[in-house]
């Protein structure tokens, strides 16, 4: 393959300025403590400028204490069955306290939802007024569009499901999509949220496998996953 002159020139000349920028980084960081500092600034407005960093660790917490509440609720007052296995309830129920355990399902749903994002939202309402940037940016518009993109198609297809009675795949479909979602949304915010999106996708499939247990698993991924993911970046970018 033939390189031409002009094209390797120009690429040891980037090559030469990249290495010569680091070099002096280091230099002045170790020398100028001033200069060091001024580096971090403009670091910190490169980041700011092409991620959104309003994200609470907290708002993380509280997602998963809803998810907890939801689920419990939806087993303890809503299915009466010991050993749930959600399309045999519902296909030896009458049809009228079918359409009723529909109802008491998207009602719960719906709070769930609701509840987690009002707290998120306030959470980083908060965390960018005390950092004095705005929630309404270039950057944040395509986290928003990454993030609810396939929150929408899932739950969309979610409903689905459910008004045909194939009960047992809401919660894995919803895993599942949420962890596409956090998976789109990561590479305009903090890495975490990659790695969360992953383990969402992975306890979705296993629920999938065992479908009796999916409120287990719906526990472990919108809630312990949260809280854990939560702590994490609170401790270590809020505390």
């Amino acid at each position: 393959m033939n390189i031409h002159p002009k094209s390797y020139q120009k690429n040891l000349q980037v090559s030469f300025l990249y290495l010569y920028f680091a070099f002096q980084s280091t230099f002045i960081m170790e020398n100028n403590p001033s200069s060091a500092e001024d580096l971090k600034t403009i670091r910190k407005i490169m980041e700011e400028s092409t991620r959104f960093l309003s994200l609470s660790g907290l708002s993380g917490v509280f997602l998963g204490l809803f998810a907890i509440a939801g689920a419990l609720i939806a087993r303890f007052l809503v299915f009466n069955s010991g050993n749930i296995s959600f399309d045999d309830y519902f296909n030896n129920l009458p049809g009228r306290q079918t359409e009723a355990l529909r109802l008491k399902m998207l009602i719960i749903a719906g709070s769930v939802l609701l509840l987690s994002l009002v707290t998120a939202t306030g959470f980083s309402v908060r965390k960018a007024r005390r950092s004095g940037v705005s929630l309404w940016t270039p950057v944040s518009k395509r986290l928003y569009a990454s993030l609810f993109l396939p929150l929408v198609t899932g739950g969309l297809f979610s409903l689905i499901l459910l008004f045909q009675n194939y009960i047992q795949l809401i919660i894995p479909v919803f895993l599942i999509f949420y962890g596409l979602a956090l998976i789109s949304a990561g590479k305009f915010t903090y890495g975490e949220i990659f790695y969360l999106g992953i383990l969402e996708i992975i306890t979705g499939l296993a629920a999938a496998l065992y479908p009796s247990q999916a409120l287990i698993f719906w526990i472990f991924g919108f809630g312990i996953l949260h809280i854990v993911y939560g702590l994490i970046m609170y401790r270590k970018y809020e505390a």
